[in-house]
């Protein structure tokens, strides 16, 4: 689900950089310079920012793929575990990265897996004070979204996707809960609150959603926060039961490399669901992979486009009136149906594993009580890589910030990891020579046009520091830091936006992170990891 917009970043400075006794001239540091070509004919111009897309490819939504789907409401992939031993088995892995979304049912049963640890009475017994955000919605068939807002009749197949923000506590959310459920029962216990369409079924709808008639008005508890070790031990210590590939820490994932916590990517995030809670549609963050557990009681139902149809939904979206990467929206089957749109309708379970494959579109409603928990994953394939850094390009051409600091993560992976893919190596030692000749050039130029002037301090990266990003323009600022005072707090801001804010830098504070020596060393070092070969003569 995305995540609500950070709060300003702020950097804590050694306060024993602001006085002059500790800085470092910057014509000190010793510098590798890049080719004359880059910077001599035009000595005194700030360097411009660099793309990290091989080739200078520019990304844009795909096109339509030409060949017309057979079938607009393909099965949806799904795998049914009967032991561990499949759970576990590398079979597993390579199905779950080559379908759109899959749905693997079985493994909580086979892995014996204690969902009870999720559930909300346990949560109530562990932590019940704990804060959780609050989405009010109204509650509608899955297949419809009804403006409410009109002041005349509702309007019927809209795609903007109301709901307002708040918070509470998890005890306050799990008593909410309760009464809804017993609300339910007072009532016709036969009658579904919301419709469920599945593999051409249809169930019996209730009356609340029909146009014309308020639709009664619902809260969703979302981004419950699992990500403290300590208070949440047991908890994250039973998932550690699940295969490598769909674990939230591991060697082979790519943002357990980030060094920092991003909620609800690289750490369990929770949801407290009544029928109609929707999950609006949206891609992962830098289109990573994501993996979904129902904890029960209730049935949630899921749908899920596959990425190569993104660039429709897009344009769905703009035709709309509604923003595809940041805004809350609800597609209308019919339309999508209308742009030959294959869509994977299927309904999860409770202990039913739901696999989001890269860049896949999907959306969610649940249809009975339950708890879901989920998080991101990263695979270590060329695919995946190239996905997240042409998003991560993507965003930058829409001034959206990216979750996920690729740059940042990039120089991780080369300092942790041997890559033994010749395109996956390629494209990471890519990103890595425009990041060293990005830096190079900043530090060349400031160098040229500041002489004396300006002095660069050294200020290491600290654990768990998070990456950091221009206060102005949202990108990713990386090694060499711009910081300056914003209502008494330091904040960071790139080369560009500084330059337009104070061109002489005389109210700014240069820092660095990484001496160029440690990144050349890293860059070095950083080689096409061979595998041996197995059953060779020799």
């Amino acid at each position: 689900m995305h995540q609500a917009k950070p709060p300003i970043d702020i950097i804590r400075i050694d306060k024993r950089l602001l006085s002059t006794n500790l800085s470092l001239k910057l014509k000190r540091m010793k510098t590798e310079p890049v080719s004359s070509e880059d910077f001599h004919s035009h000595p005194i111009l700030p360097p411009k920012s660099v793309s990290y897309l091989p080739n200078g490819h520019i990304p844009t939504p795909p096109q339509s793929p030409k060949y017309s789907p057979v079938d607009l409401n393909p099965p949806a992939p799904s795998v049914i575990l009967e032991t561990r031993r499949e759970a576990l088995s590398a079979q597993l892995q390579q199905y779950c990265l080559s379908q759109p979304i899959c749905v693997v049912r079985g493994l909580a049963n086979v892995l014996k897996l204690d969902l009870g640890l999720f559930s909300t009475k346990t949560l109530i017994e562990t932590h019940p004070e704990h804060q959780i955000e609050v989405r009010t919605q109204r509650q509608q068939a899955s297949d419809e979204n009804i403006d409410f807002t009109s002041l005349a009749t509702p309007i019927k197949n809209v795609w903007k996707c109301e709901s307002s923000r708040s918070y509470t506590t998890i005890a306050k959310y799990a008593q909410y809960q309760a009464c809804s459920y017993h609300d339910m029962i007072k009532g016709d216990p036969n009658e579904p609150l919301v419709s469920s369409t599945v593999n051409g079924t249809s169930k019996k709808q209730s009356n609340h959603t029909s146009l014309g008639l308020s639709a009664r008005t619902i809260k969703f508890g979302t981004n419950v926060d699992l990500s403290d070790e300590q208070k949440w031990a047991i908890q994250l210590a039973e998932l550690n039961k699940l295969p490598l590939f769909l674990r939230v820490v591991s060697a082979g994932n790519l943002l357990s490399h980030i060094g920092y916590t991003i909620l609800g990517m690289n750490s369990v995030q929770l949801y407290m669901k009544v029928p109609g809670s929707r999950t609006p549609g949206h891609q992962e963050n830098n289109n990573f992979c994501s993996v979904n557990i129902n904890i029960g009681p209730g049935d949630c139902e899921w749908f899920g486009v596959a990425t190569e149809y993104w660039g429709v939904l897009n344009k769905l979206c703009e035709k709309n009136g509604v923003n595809f990467l940041v805004g809350s929206w609800w597609p209308i089957l019919d339309d999508l149906h209308e742009a030959q749109v294959p869509v994977y309708r299927f309904i999860q379970k409770p202990g039913d594993l739901v696999f989001i494959n890269t860049g896949c579109v999907h959306w969610v409603q649940a249809i009975g009580w339950c708890n879901n928990i989920a998080w991101n994953v990263g695979p270590l394939t060329y695919n995946q890589y190239y996905a997240a850094i042409e998003r991560y390009e993507w965003n930058k051409l829409n001034s959206c910030k990216s979750i996920v600091p690729i740059v940042h993560l990039t120089w991780n992976i080369a300092r942790n990891m041997r890559v033994s893919d010749r395109q996956l190596f390629e494209l990471i030692k890519f990103i890595l020579t425009q990041s060293l000749k990005y830096v190079q050039l900043t530090l060349l130029y400031l160098e040229e046009q500041f002489h004396d002037k300006l002095d660069i301090r050294k200020q290491l990266r600290t654990s768990d520091e998070p990456a950091h990003y221009c206060i102005t323009c949202d990108c990713e600022v990386f090694n060499i830091l711009f910081v300056t005072e914003l209502d008494r707090k330091h904040v960071v801001r790139c080369l560009n936006c500084t330059l337009q804010n104070d061109k002489h830098l005389e109210n700014v504070v240069v820092l660095y992170q990484f001496p160029l020596d440690d990144l050349t060393s890293v860059y070095d070092q950083f080689q096409l990891s061979l595998l041996p070969i197995l059953n060779s003569p020799t």
